[in-house]
């Protein structure tokens, strides 16, 4: 295998295929919604137990993170997703 035949090219660097966009809108727009339900859960259960809200803020902050770049970290490991 070639020594670039992992990476396409961003300018003059080369970007790993892991961390390339590989969701559409529709994916975009459910992650963002995810994120929100997410935030809004973990706000709720900070108020009772900060130990699990935590979880959720940090889970909302990754869908989020997911549907402004447009990648999926579930899709970039090669797992199969429906969006």
């Amino acid at each position: 295998m070639r020594a670039g035949a992992r990476c396409r090219r961003n300018g003059n660097r080369p970007v790993p295929k892991f961390f390339a966009p590989n969701i559409d809108r529709a994916g975009r727009l459910i992650r963002a919604l995810w994120g929100l339900v997410a935030m809004v859960v973990g706000i709720l259960l900070w108020r009772a137990h900060w130990w699990a809200g935590v979880p959720c803020c940090l889970l909302a902050l990754l869908a989020f993170y997911e549907a402004v770049r447009g990648w999926c970290i579930a899709r970039a490991c090669g797992i199969k997703t429906r969006y």
